[in-house]
């Protein structure tokens, strides 16, 4: 397989004033290189425009494009831009928050919030080491909030049965091991109370875990080596969640040495993919079409799968809300 060398698309996510996902500014050339002569995933990006707010830079080239895609001119006014948590007090015109805040450090947790994330840590733990159904079960029982998003889920989905699941050990066996591990980690990141963080931190790691799937697939990689991305992905941004140095939050997890060398050295193809895309997330896009190239992943099917990384997202967001519309 050849790679093209078709500038790579950045799309930035934006929050309300009640910090919870609004919109989206999807970015081509992000770090001053060329722009695409043609919008490539057009269907791809409309469909997600239908869902969503999005918007593009007023003068791209693209904007002819964008514009029919359902994508409109952003006013730079109506968007106030932090990479601070504390004090995040936005221009009382600004309708949307844009940057890194929901990275920085979480106020100090309290005591039952701290036992919260204890016991999803554990779930987390358990699952990844292919405990016996009964032991997650005797934990999921010990928090409500995950023990109802679980059953709401398996209820949701159907899965072909005539019947409402009723039991924990039920939903485990019919979701499966690997489902119920993603599931999880999304879960660990959308059921923190009293953090405004949570809703654009879910967003961000569910469209980091999904891209790392699919740029693993679209570079050869086989099945497990798929799911295996996506954990990668999820537990990069464990150590933001937690407030923690990551390699003290993965220390209790019997995760793979593959998995830790990747999200703490950038090790191995997984660690590649990670920079990958975290360059994607800095707009870097001149290091990132690099590490495609070596990837043998060309550029416009990368900007195809990144806006499908989105649109699962969106999926992702709309279960965490209960349904609703993202």
């Amino acid at each position: 397989m050849t790679t093209t060398h078709a500038p790579l698309f950045t799309i930035e996510l934006l929050a309300d004033r009640r910090r919870n996902l609004a919109g989206l500014i999807v970015h081509a050339g992000a770090d001053g290189g060329a722009q695409p002569e043609r919008l490539p995933a057009h269907e791809d990006l409309s469909e997600v425009a239908a869902r969503i707010s999005c918007f593009f830079i007023p003068g791209t080239t693209l904007q002819d494009d964008l514009l029919a895609a359902g994508l409109a001119p952003l006013d730079q006014g109506a968007v106030h831009h932090s990479d601070q948590l504390a004090p995040l007090t936005p221009h009382p015109q600004a309708r949307y928050l844009s940057g890194n805040w929901y990275l920085a450090p979480p106020a100090k947790p309290t005591g039952a919030q701290a036992a919260s994330r204890a016991l999803a840590l554990q779930l987390v733990q358990l699952v990844t080491a292919d405990a016996d159904t009964h032991e997650i079960e005797a934990v999921l029982r010990r928090d409500p909030a995950l023990s109802y998003h679980l059953l709401r889920l398996v209820n949701s989905l159907g899965m072909g049965m005539s019947r409402q699941i009723t039991s924990f050990a039920q939903a485990i066996l019919i979701l499966g091991r690997a489902q119920l591990r993603r599931w999880l980690n999304l879960m660990l990141f959308s059921s923190r109370s009293n953090d405004e963080r949570s809703a654009m931190l879910l967003a961000r790691v569910a469209v980091r875990a999904r891209a790392m799937e699919l740029t693993a697939k679209a570079a050869g990689m086989d099945k497990s080596a798929q799911e295996l991305a996506f954990m990668t992905g999820m537990f990069s941004l464990l150590g933001i969640l937690f407030g923690m140095p990551l390699a003290e939050v993965l220390k209790p997890l019997k995760v793979s040495a593959e998995l830790l060398n990747a999200v703490l050295e950038y090790e191995g193809d997984l660690g590649q993919l990670l920079r990958l895309v975290e360059c994607i997330e800095r707009k870097e896009t001149s290091t990132a079409a690099a590490l495609l190239a070596q990837l043998h992943v060309p550029a416009d099917e990368y900007n195809r799968l990144l806006i499908e990384a989105h649109r699962w997202m969106l999926d992702v967001i709309q279960e965490s809300r209960g349904g609703g519309h993202a």
